[in-house]
């Protein structure tokens, strides 16, 4: 079965970088928009970065809002998630997802981002 797969994970420190990259080996990316989430422990799944097929139309939470750019390769099949100036409540599993399959609860492979000195 066909996974979406988020990676480029690990451990920052506070102000620091990561580019977080997310593939699959199916066409979900080059039929739907796509949709970076983050579950910290204890918390529920928050939608952070939204970008539209084409990939001319981006929407973020106010929470990564000047900090996180969302963009995507449809060529490669890869969206990439570039987060800056990350801080301590970043830490959290990163997913993305087409919006049928997050409809239906599918998930794909997460990763794990950890901001701490």
């Amino acid at each position: 079965q066909a996974q979406i797969v988020a990676s480029g994970g690990g451990l920052v420190q506070p102000g620091g970088s990561l580019l977080l990259s997310c593939s699959t080996s199916a066409n979900f990316f080059s039929v739907y928009a796509v949709d970076w989430y983050r579950q910290a422990p204890g918390k529920q799944r928050e939608l952070i970065a939204h970008i539209t097929r084409p990939g001319d139309s981006t929407t973020y939470a106010d929470s990564v809002k000047g900090r996180f750019t969302v963009s995507r390769d449809n060529a490669n099949n890869t969206v990439y998630l570039q987060m800056n100036s990350l801080k301590p409540e970043d830490t959290a599993v990163y997913h993305c997802n087409v919006p049928p399959l997050a409809r239906n609860e599918v998930w794909g492979q997460g990763t794990q981002v950890t901001v701490s000195s």
